[in-house]
């Protein structure tokens, strides 16, 4: 690692999870991080998560300084990088849009580690009514993202949902033409071009538990 560059260390299982947002929007801003991988025999042997404030992963690391609560750790990184909006009411905005992913990413969680197999159907069927929230707030802001004209910490947080549904539900955003080319436009900008083509991203399941 370079010495000009920030010692940013994130542990975490080897699966997107909750720190695939996070890895995104480092790659995207040209960032070095290291990988601190944890199994899940590591996990359960206790050790690790004692040394946790909440007893939760992932960890973050930057120099001394050491953050847990994974969208804690994305404001601290939009406030670093500038991806926070141009004034407060913008970063209001963008708050308000990544506890808006929040949302979604719990009620994803929660249908796949607790009802996936009775609960999958049912959850895609009512998919386009959390959709088409986000469909409307792209398509009224003519400037490309979920707030303003350039990307916040909350768009990496959409994009990473996105292409979670769409191997969930490879035709959900049909129906979402805003949707449909935002995750078009996003994962195309080289630096997310080549996360999502490296092998690091690749070789990570979804999810801890393997569905998806």
């Amino acid at each position: 690692m370079q010495a000009d560059m920030p010692a940013y260390i994130i542990t975490y299982f080897a699966v997107r999870g909750r720190c695939e947002t996070m890895r995104m929007l480092l790659a995207d801003q040209g960032q070095e991080w290291k990988e601190n991988e944890v199994t899940f025999d590591m996990w359960k042997k206790g050790d690790l998560k004692a040394t946790c404030v909440f007893g939760q992963l992932p960890k973050f690391e930057d120099g001394d300084f050491t953050l847990y609560q994974s969208n804690a750790i994305l404001r601290y990184l939009a406030r670093a990088h500038g991806l926070y909006g141009k004034d407060d009411k913008q970063a209001a905005l963008i708050d308000m849009m990544n506890d808006s992913c929040e949302d979604l990413r719990l009620k994803y969680a929660r249908m796949i580690y607790q009802d996936y197999e009775n609960g999958k159907a049912k959850y895609i069927e009512a998919l386009p009514g959390d959709l088409s929230k986000f469909e409307k707030i792209l398509s009224d802001n003519k400037g490309g993202f979920l707030v303003g004209g350039q990307i916040s910490y909350a768009d990496y947080h959409l994009l990473d949902l996105l292409l979670n549904h769409q191997v969930l539900s490879p035709g959900c955003l049909d129906s979402f033409p805003a949707l449909k080319s935002y995750v078009a436009r996003l994962s195309a900008r080289p630096k997310i071009k080549a996360f999502l083509e490296s092998d690091a991203h690749k070789s990570r399941p979804i999810n801890g538990n393997g569905k998806q």
